[in-house]
């Protein structure tokens, strides 16, 4: 049995690998440094059956990928984009975390808020850090601009990764993506 009709597509992502899946639905993940064997392996985890390449069933798949393309594209090149016309697909992402990702989809290209000001939005004032949690969680980087989240104290708060190494490369991806839009945060010593 295989999973959803998938179109991958890997492109150059300042420097390091990045790849773009889609179904039928919309971008079901996007992100940095990962080889595509582990890519897929997490969408099959994610999704619950390995992704189906058959070319046939993707066509659907493919099409949104050639619109998310030069989407992608231009927003790591430092440029704003429409990504609004980009479909998401967060079907198996939990209620909170739609709710949560999608309240951040709407913090502008050069703008920023904090992880409680994004709670208070979505009527959850106490829950920063659980919004923290959601964007850990994050499967799609660029269209929903977690980077644009930073901490109440304006310091650049968290970026992805694991693990030390990760953690300082992930916060220095996320300044200079905030310095393309324009947007300078302090980094915080830890």
């Amino acid at each position: 049995m295989t999973g959803p009709a998938l179109a991958i597509v890997t492109i150059d992502g300042l420097g390091a690998p990045f790849r773009i899946a889609a179904t039928d639905r919309g971008v079901v993940a996007a992100g940095w440094e990962i080889e595509e064997d582990d890519f897929r392996a997490r969408l099959a985890a994610r999704l619950g059956e390995p992704p189906d390449d058959d070319p046939r069933q993707a066509r659907a798949a493919r099409g949104i990928v050639a619109v998310a393309r030069p989407v992608f594209e231009a927003l790591l090149r430092g440029e704003p984009a429409p990504v609004d016309t980009v479909p998401l697909d967060l079907d198996d992402r939990p209620a909170w975390d739609r709710r949560v990702l999608s309240e951040v989809r709407g913090v502008s290209w050069g703008q920023t808020a904090s992880y409680g000001d994004i709670a208070r939005r979505i009527g959850a004032p106490r829950a920063a850090r659980a919004v923290g949690g959601a964007l850990g969680r994050n499967p799609i980087s660029l269209l929903i601009p977690c980077h644009r989240i930073i901490a109440a104290d304006g310091t650049i708060g968290g970026y992805g990764g694991t693990g030390w190494v990760d953690r300082d490369r992930q916060r220095s991806r996320k300044e200079a993506l905030l310095l393309r839009e324009g947007v300078t945060v302090r980094m915080r010593a830890d």
